[in-house]
């Protein structure tokens, strides 16, 4: 099969092979179902070791829309909404999901993808200080995600300010990981898991995008968060009978620091293209330190790339350039990077 160039995304591949080579191992294994399995219990041990956080309840969804779907249904009364930045991936990249269970993403505009302590306070301000507050949808909960859609970092510093007045309004703080890999990798970066199961309400650790064939591990520090959590699961058809493919899965990401490791090579590529964009005139749009990679090109340059490189179009940026994504992820080759790096050097 001839090997085609592409870095439009960071979840083409199966998964990591020390998943595949368990997987085929404990093939013919008869194991209970609905994530009952002794797999799951270390997977679920392992994840909580590695948040420091004994007594958090730990359940693993197929995927991210899915997961952020259940887990905001879940934390919502009916007559609230959820507050997001603009560029949140529940906001642009999710049809409609959250919309479609019956609460609003109520958006908060940022040029960086992240939101800030004051936007939220004055958000949840407003509300309460509207005379008409009673006719309007509720803040019910923060929702924010590490790494960003746009690929930046909350600081440790910035996620307390905003953790602390989710708390003074007694609301929820909810953090997707998705690519949370990357961002553990990232150089840049100051947030562990512990500080996650710290600062958070809930929050999810990504395996699709970092490793896994899919799968997401939702942690909530305080077990009692969410009383009949199966039951809600089993509701949006998100309990997966055969349990054991998702604790498998996460029982070796979570082995020997793999989660964290396989995610280092995705950020060092990442850099050596940033770097190879800026030696040769090209202008990124959002500088992120993480393994995606936003770059404004014209509609002669997006063509001309196109004929050799697979990457995702993101939006337009005028009437004669458009904002594409490269990413890079955990099977990306060092020979493909090199390869990127020559023919971004063709301009």
């Amino acid at each position: 099969m001839t090997h085609t160039l592409s870095f439009a995304s960071d979840y083409l591949e199966a998964a990591h092979p020390r998943i595949m080579e368990k997987l085929a191992e404990t093939n013919m294994m008869q194991t209970s179902g609905y994530g009952s399995d002794e797999f799951s219990a270390s997977a679920k041990r392992r994840i909580r070791e590695a948040c420091q956080c004994p007594q958090a309840e730990v359940r693993f969804l197929v995927g991210g829309t899915q997961t952020n779907q259940v887990v905001i249904a879940a934390l919502l009364r009916s007559y609230q909404g959820v507050i997001a930045a603009q560029s949140g991936h529940i906001s642009v990249h999710e049809a409609g999901a959250i919309e479609f269970g019956g609460h609003k993403v109520l958006e908060i505009p940022s040029e960086d993808g992240k939101l800030t302590a004051q936007q939220i306070e004055q958000t949840l301000a407003d509300y309460w200080n509207d005379g008409n507050h009673e006719h309007m949808v509720m803040p019910g909960m923060v929702y924010l995600s590490q790494p960003t859609e746009l690929g930046t970092l909350y600081s440790k510093a910035e996620l307390q300010a905003i953790s602390q007045v989710c708390r003074s309004y007694s609301i929820p703080l909810y953090v997707d990981g998705a690519r949370l890999a990357y961002a553990l990798a990232a150089p840049a970066n100051d947030v562990s898991l512990a500080d996650l199961a710290q600062l958070c309400t809930a929050f999810y650790i990504g395996g699709t995008k970092c490793g896994a064939m899919f799968g997401e591990a939702v942690v909530l520090p305080n077990p009692d968060l969410i009383p009949h959590f199966t039951s809600i699961i089993k509701q949006h058809g998100a309990l997966l009978a055969k349990g054991r493919i998702l604790g498998i899965q996460f029982d070796q990401l979570f082995q020997d620091n793999l989660y964290q490791e396989i995610a280092c090579d995705a950020i060092r590529l990442a850099d050596r293209i940033r770097s190879c964009l800026k030696a040769n005139g090209y202008r990124l749009h959002f500088d992120a330190p993480t393994n995606q990679i936003f770059c404004i090109v014209s509609e002669e340059e997006r063509a001309r790339l196109a004929q050799k490189v697979a990457f995702s179009f993101w939006e337009k940026y005028d009437d004669s350039h458009t904002i594409i994504r490269l990413a890079t992820s955990w099977a990306t080759r060092e020979e493909d990077a090199e390869q990127l790096c020559q023919i971004l050097a063709e301009r």
